[in-house]
């Protein structure tokens, strides 16, 4: 039987403060009070952190964000070497004719050839239905094959309460839906997992067929530090926008959806007030961290029957943080650690747990594993340990 011994360690002054747990700690800073967004999420993108949200996890029409994931896979494609910014796309008629269906279209012409790079301003920069149907017959063949592809990516990255069924947001028979907090982890992985990609975003106007159409997301406009990402809109989703603003080195995603206006104009000018609130909010209340590399030794841990007594112990990945300002000094970390470990130990393997503690209460865990294999000792060190662990 495995037990467990909690070791006190004064390793770092640190806090990770999950949204979902603000409340609880007390440390709660209250949002703009005012915001008519009836879902919203605002995020650090570096510690997955959420500062704030309200009814995060509803599920609510995605319209045009839903690009955001077809865009992904697209990068994801190329990533691979399966696609190129060269390719010549042949647009088929369902491609045209989603375009002729919706107000958002980049105007391509059934049976030409667009090159692949072309498309992806169409598809983010003007919103294009035509564009996102032509990219994902590109990639998968058929638009229903692509759907099946974005509904495995977004479970593969947590996003519990979406489900596309087409690649551009328009309404559909099926229901269609996301959640901003979905949305949030959406554009956390899109900007992370593809940097050089992501300057696409930051495109304020873009011109095909003699046609130049200008992005929809005001703050591009408005504040040099935005540089993304989506605006939808559809009578039952309201107006939305998913955006993001890096300042001194730390970034934030903002969510806001189901905005009533009306106009498309005011309904443009709301989201982006709404956004901008909760960008000032936040960057004016909290700061991020980065505490520890991946690959740092945080502890080690003794291995019993092995070649070697000791172990190292780390994380995985770098260990970002965010805290409300001011209160960084006041926050401590403690280690729980297999105390039993008996080799083999295998690297990469969990053998403990780092425990983020404010004032007696745990905010938040991460594993710690085994920063390098230890083999099987010898017969006598066998015979030793195993005397030893008898008393």
């Amino acid at each position: 039987m495995i037990h467990r011994i909690l070791l006190s360690l004064l390793i770092l002054v640190l806090v990770v403060l999950p949204g979902q747990l603000l409340a609880q700690s007390g440390l709660r800073i209250p949002p703009p009070s005012d915001l008519e967004a009836r879902n919203y999420v605002i995020m650090d993108h570096l510690s997955g952190m959420v500062l704030a949200e309200r009814d995060a996890d509803a599920r609510v029409e995605p319209a045009s964000l839903t690009k955001i994931m077809t865009a992904y896979l697209v990068f994801k494609e190329i990533e691979r070497g399966v696609i190129s910014l060269e390719d010549e796309v042949r647009i088929s008629e369902r491609a045209w004719r989603t375009g002729m269906e919706g107000a958002s279209r980049m105007f391509i012409e059934v049976n030409t050839r667009v090159k692949l790079a072309d498309l992806l301003r169409g598809l983010i920069v003007q919103s294009g239905n035509d564009a996102s149907v032509a990219l994902a017959e590109h990639v998968a063949g058929t638009e229903g094959a692509f759907v099946d592809l974005m509904n495995a990516q977004a479970r593969a990255l947590g996003m519990v309460n979406s489900h596309f069924t087409n690649s551009h947001g328009l309404p559909t028979e099926e229901a269609q839906y996301t959640s901003a907090r979905d949305m949030a982890l959406l554009a956390q992985a899109l900007i992370r997992d593809f940097p050089g990609h992501y300057g696409y975003y930051s495109e304020r106007n873009y011109t095909y067929n003699g046609i130049t159409q200008s992005n929809r997301n005001l703050l591009l406009w408005r504040d040099s530090q935005v540089d993304g990402l989506k605006t939808g809109w559809t009578r039952a989703a309201g107006y939305n926008l998913v955006s993001s603003r890096e300042q001194d080195g730390m970034r934030l995603v903002a969510v806001v959806m189901g905005l009533d206006a009306p106009s498309h104009q005011q309904g443009g000018i709301k989201r982006a007030n709404e956004s901008q609130a909760l960008y000032s909010w936040g960057f004016r209340q909290f700061e991020t961290h980065r505490l520890y590399e991946a690959g740092a030794m945080l502890t080690d841990a003794r291995v019993w029957k092995g070649a070697t007594e000791r172990v190292p112990l780390g994380l995985t990945d770098d260990l970002y943080v965010s805290l409300p300002r001011g209160r960084y000094n006041d926050l401590q970390a403690q280690m729980e650690l297999d105390a039993q470990l008996e080799a083999p130990v295998q690297a990469g393997a969990v053998y403990g747990e780092v425990q983020l503690v404010l004032d007696g209460e745990v905010l938040a865990r991460r594993p710690l594993v085994a920063m390098e294999s230890v083999e099987t000792g010898g017969i006598f060190r066998r015979l030793v340990d195993t005397v030893l662990q008898m008393f």
